[in-house]
């Protein structure tokens, strides 16, 4: 019998590494994954196309991909160039009704924008919208609270109501929504056609939960939920519900809005939510379909959660 050929041999782990992602592609076929689009993949042009590849991998994978975004350091960057000042509260920006006017410009106008080019170079797949179209999201007046006070920061929102509609019938017709992070008023005393900035963190949860989404994913710079930070670089793997609202009181501010967000969502039927970092190429297929996992992952209280396992397998579906 002859010895295979080399070329045989180099082609083997790829067929491997495929299989790999065949109980994965089974359990996540037909599903919803609302991803939030964040951090150094949204400013890093090689991460930004690795991003973009890898959404459009879910689509053609069989799931239902749905992108939202925000662009905290885009819109620092414009308002510096029209001499406003970016100004936090709470960890929210401070929204003037001429930030808003830029912040407008620069989530619809360009992040959305190049993301959507980014995904149609793949087909004609992206299609941009904007929380204020066909009233996918409103929002009423937020106020930040500081020292027990209640302080007025501005034209920021809080979502109170989300209709899927426009969405759902994108995702029917095999289409990628992105979707920028700003949402029509809902206030009785907000006369005209009024929007206001809301978190793209809190954003995505929101829409992963009207969504009835499978899966909402988070990245950020970081890798993950920390245990025992400053002191350890340890990822927390996995952590239920409950677990995870015990750490809330310790996060950094950066990490709450993101971790309260994966808390609702998994509070409210959404399957799985991860956190992970995008700073790692290609880090949404290395979460979705593949044995190990990297990041975190939060699960929905009563989950049985195998402290010893390093991956992400969540004890549901085919293989467990």
């Amino acid at each position: 019998m002859s010895e295979p050929t080399a070329r045989k041999h180099t082609a083997l782990p790829k067929a491997r590494i495929l299989i790999e992602a065949l109980p994965w592609l089974t359990r996540h076929h037909g599903k919803t994954v609302v991803i939030k689009f964040g951090g150094n993949a949204m400013v890093d042009d090689e991460l930004k196309a690795a991003f973009a590849q890898d959404v459009v991998f879910l689509r053609h994978a069989g799931l239902r991909p749905v992108v939202v975004h925000g662009g905290g350091p885009q819109i620092s960057a414009q308002l510096d160039r029209h001499g406003l000042v970016s100004e936090f509260k709470a960890g929210l920006r401070v929204t003037t009704d001429d930030a808003m006017d830029v912040v407008r410009m620069v989530l619809a106008g360009q992040v959305q924008r190049e993301l959507v080019g980014l995904l149609n170079r793949h087909g004609p797949l992206a299609v941009g919208m904007t929380g204020e179209d066909a009233h996918l999201m409103s929002a009423t007046k937020h106020f930040a609270e500081i020292d027990g006070e209640q302080v007025d920061i501005g034209r920021v929102g809080q979502i109170t109501e989300i209709d899927t509609g426009a969405v759902q019938a994108l995702l029917d017709d095999g289409r990628i929504p992105v979707v920028s992070s700003i949402a029509r008023s809902a206030d009785d005393f907000d006369e005209g056609a009024q929007v206001y900035n809301v978190n793209a963190d809190t954003a995505a949860a929101a829409l992963a939960v009207a969504l009835g989404a499978e899966t909402l994913v988070v990245l950020t710079d970081v890798e993950g939920l920390y245990a025992d930070w400053p002191n350890s670089d340890d990822v927390i793997s996995k952590l239920t519900a409950s677990q995870l609202e015990k750490l809330l009181p310790e996060l950094a501010s950066g990490m709450v809005p993101k971790m309260e967000g994966c808390l609702y969502a998994v509070r409210h039927g959404v399957t799985t939510a991860r956190v992970l970092d995008g700073r790692v190429p290609h880090a949404i297929l290395l979460e979705i379909f593949t044995d190990e996992g990297i990041g975190t992952m939060v699960l929905p209280d009563g989950t049985v959660i195998d402290q010893q396992d390093k991956g992400h397998q969540d004890n549901q579906g085919e293989d467990q």
